[in-house]
């Protein structure tokens, strides 16, 4: 199944967005912002997802990448005073974790849940272990208004004027979906995530476009956690990733292993987290704060069982490939 159904979605939502923007301009386009910069994390961590299994490899472990790279470039920033170098540091942790996933599940052909569950495990450990309170960034992470597109009503306030993190997501799913699907190394990604045999045949290494596919992907998850500690929070506190990893997983099966799709359905779950924090802020309805954090992951629960059955993996994903 294509990821038509997900783009028809995107439609809804923003034909729906423009009506509430008519209604209440300055309280819709708060909303909308809000809604863009809760799902950048979860965008870029589907990003990651896509690449992975694309490439034939299941990464249960985006949410630990996500957490040691947040740890890092936190740290990282605090002790150097520079949040470029912060968020290098976690950039380059995320592709430390990606590569250590890649020599278990792809070199050593480990059961690929369980290597991801390992890293994991290992986040959450060595984050609890040597996390240590009294750091502060030096700063904030600065914002980039592009000007005339920034003046365009609703659009230009949530799109156009954002921190580089949120600019880093959306160009980061939009260039994934050109490489998938208008160049030669998307479609010898596509393939050994499909065909490997196939693949193998035709003379394409897939143990090493699938190595190297985890271990950039690796790259997205540290830019993802690199953004919670230094932007979201402005601090790192354990389990700061919250379980976004495995909503992220998620969302990239709701949006059909498309990065478009993905995208519409990141900005899709972060419009019910703003909504619904935007009615409890009005006291429309009087929610316990417990239950809106609970909405999203409640959310992912239905969908997941709603489009269950109806979307196919990549064939091969999940399976280690043996040269014949």
């Amino acid at each position: 199944m294509s990821a038509k159904w997900a783009y028809a979605l995107a439609i809804l939502i923003s034909v729906t967005i423009v009506i509430f923007y008519v209604l209440d301009p300055t309280k819709t386009t708060s909303v909308v912002s809000f809604s863009l910069r809760y799902a950048v994390p979860l965008i870029l961590a589907a990003m990651v997802g896509i690449m992975c299994e694309r490439s034939g490899v299941i990464n249960i472990g985006i949410e630990g990448q996500m957490l040691m790279s947040a740890f890092a470039g936190f740290f990282g920033a605090a002790l150097t005073g520079s949040l470029l170098l912060g968020t290098m540091i976690g950039v380059g942790t995320g592709m430390i974790m990606g590569a250590m996933l890649a020599t278990g599940a792809v070199t050593w052909k480990m059961d690929q849940i369980i290597a991801g569950t390992i890293i994991n495990i290992l986040a959450a450990g060595l984050t609890s272990f040597f996390y240590a309170q009294g750091f502060t960034l030096p700063g904030i992470t600065p914002t980039l208004r592009i000007p005339v597109l920034a003046d365009i009503p609703l659009i230009g306030p949530v799109f156009f004027d954002n921190g580089l993190f949120t600019y880093a997501a959306i160009v980061s799913a939009l260039l994934l979906w050109v490489l998938l699907f208008k160049t030669v190394w998307g479609l010898r990604t596509r393939s050994v995530g499909e065909k490997p045999s196939a693949s193998d045949t035709s003379g394409i290494g897939v143990q090493k476009m699938r190595f190297w596919n985890v271990t950039i992907a690796g790259g997205l998850a540290g830019l993802a956690g690199a953004y919670l500690a230094l932007e979201a929070a402005g601090t790192f506190e354990r389990g700061l990733t919250a379980g976004r990893g495995f909503t992220a997983l998620a969302i990239m099966i709701f949006g059909a292993w498309n990065p478009i799709g993905a995208l519409a359905a990141a900005i899709f779950f972060g419009l019910t987290q703003g909504v619904a924090s935007q009615l409890q802020t009005d006291a429309v309805v009087d929610i316990p704060p417990q239950f809106v954090n609970m909405l999203p992951y409640i959310l992912t629960i239905v969908l997941l069982a709603i489009v269950s059955g109806r979307i196919k993996p990549p064939a091969a994903v999940g399976r280690p490939y043996e040269k014949d």
